[in-house]
């Protein structure tokens, strides 16, 4: 990824979506060539001269001042995260590493997570948890976590680290999975283009854009919007091959001892249906690791049933 290319592009898209009337500007006669604001007004609203703005604009962005970029940022509407988008970018182009992560070419597996953070995922039993890194990797989970990304994970021997991308935008059974798929790409995207601004010399991020470029009309579509987005905490739909429709409340937290990860927790509301199903999961997910595990009586012969997927309607009141 080119650090001119990611600044021209993300500026001009910027000011596209600005509006005069947005920015306190008059909309003033005839129709406009541009569909937001002018280089002229958006050079006027930051303070700079349109030549320097320009200058900006064309990806030369390297030894711009911080009151500057402040200054571009609040003419153009940039939302906190696209704030420090912009400064990630302008730290790459003075090569300056970012968000504390220093520079370097990633391995091309990822290193496992350390024995005691995998005790605090398994310490977890009433909600879903994993650890995800930059490139969209899943790296681990707790129990329950690894029955929720069933879909994704499959029974585990495919030999291949489960890639929360390339199962959005290359698996089909991703539309079935996440009831709001265009939702959650946009955010999966809008994830991988923070990161992508804070080194754009990350081969391993680069090969996986260009693989998801290549294999998708989709992504290509959204990593071209240069949309960034962060999502700290709200709430998800999924729907579940084995228990149905499940709505919960996440929570990202970053995990400062392994730059570029982060720890995700999904609980459901207390009381709810969707705290039911969760139990009903983690029933499953324990019938299935007994299944798994050798026979200690040799020769006995297993339960037809041990199996069998439980009833997602079980226990539920009618209506």
């Amino acid at each position: 990824m080119d650090n001119r290319a990611e600044v021209r592009e993300f500026l001009m898209s910027r000011r596209a979506k600005v509006t005069p009337q947005a920015a306190g500007l008059p909309a003033g006669g005839g129709s406009r060539r541009v569909p937001g604001l002018r280089r002229s007004e958006a050079a006027m609203l930051a303070g700079v001269s349109v030549e320097y703005y320009a200058k900006l604009e064309r990806g030369a962005i390297a030894g711009a001042s911080a009151s500057v970029l402040d200054a571009v940022a609040t003419a153009l509407q940039l939302d906190e995260t696209e704030r420090i988008h912009l400064l990630d970018l302008a730290r790459a182009a003075d090569g300056i590493p970012t968000s504390g992560r220093p520079r370097r070419r990633s391995a091309a597996t990822p290193a496992p997570v350390r024995p005691a953070l995998q005790w605090a995922l398994d310490s977890l039993t009433d909600g879903v948890a994993f650890v995800r890194d930059q490139y969209q990797n899943l790296l681990a989970t707790n129990e329950l976590g690894r029955a929720f990304y069933s879909p994704l994970i499959g029974d585990g021997t495919a030999g291949r680290i489960p890639n929360l991308a390339r199962f959005q935008f290359l698996d089909p059974a991703s539309k079935d999975f996440y009831p709001e798929w265009e939702r959650f790409a946009q955010m999966c995207v809008g994830s991988m283009r923070v990161e992508a601004g804070k080194d754009p010399h990350d081969t391993t991020l680069q090969d996986l854009v260009g693989e998801l470029s290549t294999c998708s009309d989709t992504f290509r579509r959204l990593w071209g919007a240069h949309d960034v987005h962060t999502h700290g905490s709200g709430t998800k739909r999924f729907e579940h091959p084995v228990v149905g429709e499940l709505t919960v409340a996440y929570e990202e937290l970053v995990l400062t001892a392994e730059p570029g990860r982060a720890m995700i927790v999904y609980s459901a509301e207390p009381g709810s249906q969707s705290e039911e199903r969760m139990r009903l999961l983690a029933s499953w997910a324990a019938t299935r690791r007994a299944e798994q595990q050798p026979d200690r009586h040799a020769g006995q012969q297993p339960e037809r049933d041990a199996g069998r997927q439980p009833d997602r309607h079980a226990g539920q009141q009618a209506g």
